[in-house]
């Protein structure tokens, strides 16, 4: 390939990293929301600039060439710096921010999300934000790859990223038992009462659904579940129906509409389980940004989850609480 017949430009840089992130120059383009075509041609330029091959696009999925192994490190290094240099920048006039990716779990769709949008949208008003939601393992790894600029999720697998990221704790979300309305009596037995209704579980692909089902093997309740499905919505309409009960997190329950009308919550029957939502992004990245978001949510989160679910459950007041 022949030398220096373009330039290296951070965007021919973002679209590499990208396209090996994603294996494919399609899912750089869908990552990016770009053209195909437009990404091509970024990594072309960038070969010719550099004038070698640096991605073989013979393997499913693409991979680097030696010569493109090498870049790559040194690629991360200047996409970092060159966010650091912006994060500093903008630190002298956070109105000034114009991009802003966030991924956020499901549990705040309802609640949360919308508001916090609305408040960073007058906080930064020339910025563009882009939301993604989804299961808190797969935001992480969109934060890994650089796809996301700061994610709240469940904190877990801490030494995956270790002095990579800044986390912010943001709330404790203890797990709770929600059973058919009426069928468990205040202060009642609650596995006494649901008697031969099966446990409708929550995905053991996800998080959640591992954590529950490491607490019932901890407690050595054998509990039949016939029901393993992702959806809030789905879980719940289906207790509702008398169908079974589930265990989920105190945000799930009250991410899911009318779910109070339907549905009671009661306290866990066999211990207690936790887990803490947190805001992560990548050390150093985006200044004081990060911590700032997390104090726009911390009021959020104690107003719009935290107040009205301990009215209505005072026994959730220890264990449903904002962290400082």
């Amino acid at each position: 390939m022949a030398p220096n017949t373009g330039r290296i430009t951070l965007w021919g840089i973002e679209v590499f990293l990208a396209t090996l992130d994603e294996g494919s120059v399609s899912g750089a383009a869908r990552r990016l929301r770009a053209s195909i075509s437009s990404v091509s041609q970024q990594i072309t330029s960038l070969e010719g600039a550099l004038g070698v091959a640096l991605i073989d696009r013979s393997t499913r999925p693409v991979q680097a060439t030696p010569a493109g192994q090498v870049f790559r490190l040194r690629a991360q290094t200047i996409l970092s710096q060159a966010q650091l240099a912006q994060a500093e920048v903008a630190q002298q006039d956070l109105t000034a921010l114009t991009d802003f990716r966030l991924g956020m779990i499901e549990d705040f769709d309802r609640h949360i999300t919308p508001d916090l949008l609305s408040d960073l949208g007058q906080a930064y008003s020339a910025c563009k934000f882009v939301l993604e939601t989804g299961p808190s393992h797969r935001l992480l790894d969109l934060l890994d790859t650089r796809a996301l600029d700061v994610v709240v999720a469940a904190e877990f697998d801490a030494v995956r990223h270790g002095d990579m990221v800044e986390v912010h704790p943001l709330i404790n979300d203890p797990y709770i038992a929600a059973v058919p309305k009426g069928a468990v009596a205040a202060g009642g037995d609650t596995l006494a009462a649901l008697g031969d209704l099966p446990l409708i579980q929550y995905t053991s692909r996800h998080y959640m659904g591992r954590q529950i089902a490491q607490h019932l093997e901890h407690a050595q309740v054998p509990l039949a579940h016939r029901f393993e499905l992702d959806s809030y919505n789905a879980i719940m309409g289906m207790v509702a129906g008398g169908i079974g009960w589930t265990i989920l997190s105190a945000l799930a329950c009250h991410s899911v509409p009318s779910c109070a009308e339907t549905v009671d919550l009661v306290p866990l029957p066999f211990g207690t389980l936790s887990r803490r939502i947190t805001l992560t992004a990548r050390k150093g990245v985006l200044g004081v940004l990060p911590e700032q978001v997390a104090g726009r949510l911390r009021p959020l989160l104690q107003a719009r989850v935290v107040d009205p679910m301990v009215r209505d459950a005072p026994w959730l007041a220890d264990d449903l609480r904002v962290l400082p």
